[in-house]
């Protein structure tokens, strides 16, 4: 039974929308009028339609509406419920109406005969190929409610791993975006105002006073022309970025710098055993699972070193080798999954790779964190303590001034 979504008037005249379930949108205007409401449209929920919203061009749903919907699903699944109740439930439950008119979408065409992945696939911006390709898989080995659970645990994994990243680097940036606001400040605004006690002066002042003289007259000139040709900067770097080449020699880069090298190369590294482990421990073939597996690797070169390992894979040549050949992934991964290929156990290895990469990148951002926090701090007090020098030393040189 499809869903459709409906705007309608009220005796009121107050416009009312919602979600109802029919079989016709005569059967849906029919349900209205018996309400007491005018219809004024009536469509069918699906992903065409809704592409023409910016809320579906985005996806529509945050990693929170995903979460939730997957470990309701998976929970309802293993008690044994029908599937189409079970997504009646989930649809019911939800708060958002983002999320209730997906869900209904699934639900209608899981009621039209299509399997949970077909339906899923209908809202391709909302359910990536990694959801869609485990949930096949499930269906086709009779484990779907298992298969869901696993889907759960990795979004919501991958959710709390994102969190914390996010959370540890709120602080140094509020910091960093206050020290440059109070030197700018200091320099723009109270140094001219200091010194211009000075400036009736003719005898010399100290080099570190005239120093911070020429920084201020420099800043207060040029310092809007600054702004504008740092932001068009980021402008044109963001915009270069999308070209293929340019982004891959920057991802380049960034894979050889001493510790963001290493969390690049971790942070990727985790992402596609974790996706390849949940993938192929679902019964996905390992080529299919790495084609997809490539889909959550952000950088560029360590991609294509998947796609070149996916060639090696379908001759015959073992995964922990052809991903080796790149010289783009941590050995301990290597290893791992060397031994996950000899004993027979590597969806288990994956996992244990992808938990081993995730600890090091925490471990990694702490550390970076932890050696920012202080330097931001020294650095603004020698650029305070500067300041003030350059302030006092002619106070404290003043009787010689006057003479």
């Amino acid at each position: 039974m499809p869903a459709y979504e409906f705007v309608a008037l009220d005796v009121r005249g107050r416009q009312e929308k919602g979600l109802l379930e029919g079989d016709t949108p005569r059967q849906i205007r029919g349900m209205l009028r018996d309400r007491g409401l005018t219809p004024l449209a009536v469509q069918e929920v699906s992903e065409t339609r809704a592409a023409a919203r910016p809320l579906f061009q985005r996806g529509g749903w945050t990693h929170t509406d995903r979460t939730l919907f997957i470990r309701q699903l998976a929970t309802l699944a293993r008690s044994g419920l029908p599937l189409d109740e079970a997504l009646a439930a989930v649809a019911q439950q939800s708060e958002s109406k983002r999320v209730k008119r997906v869900t209904l979408g699934v639900r209608s065409g899981v009621l039209e005969g299509s399997s949970l992945a077909q339906a899923l696939g209908l809202f391709p911006s909302v359910f990536p190929p990694l959801f869609r390709a485990t949930v096949e898989a499930g269906e086709q080995s009779g484990k779907l409610d298992g298969v869901l659970e696993r889907l759960a645990d990795y979004v919501e994994r991958r959710q709390a791993l994102q969190q914390k990243l996010m959370l540890a680097a709120i602080y140094p940036a509020i910091l960093t975006l206050v020290a440059i606001g109070v030197v700018t400040l200091l320099l723009t605004y109270v140094v001219p105002k200091v010194v211009a006690v000075f400036a009736d002066l003719d005898a010399q002042l100290p080099l570190l006073t005239r120093a911070l003289i020429a920084l201020s007259d420099f800043l207060r000139e040029y310092g809007p022309g600054i702004l504008v040709v740092l932001v068009a900067g980021v402008f044109l770097f963001s915009g270069a970025l999308r070209n293929d080449a340019f982004r891959r020699r920057v991802h380049r880069t960034l894979l050889r710098l001493p510790l963001m090298g290493r969390l690049v190369r971790g942070s990727n590294a985790g992402r596609f055993t974790r996706t390849l482990g949940i993938l192929f421990g679902s019964g996905v073939p390992i080529l299919d699972a790495m084609r997809i597996g490539t889909q959550v690797v952000t950088n560029l070169p360590m991609r294509e070193a998947i796609e070149a390992a996916t060639l090696q894979v379908r001759e015959g040549v073992p995964l922990n080798k052809s991903l080796a050949a790149s010289g783009l992934f941590p050995p301990i991964t290597l290893h791992l999954i060397a031994s996950g290929e000899a004993s027979g156990r590597l969806d288990d290895m994956l996992d244990r790779a992808a938990e081993h990469q995730e600890r090091e990148v925490e471990t990694l951002v702490a550390v970076m964190l932890g050696l920012l926090e202080p330097l931001l701090i020294v650095t603004m007090g020698l650029i305070v303590l500067g300041i003030v020098l350059a302030i006092l030393l002619p106070i404290f040189d003043l009787n010689q001034l006057v003479k």
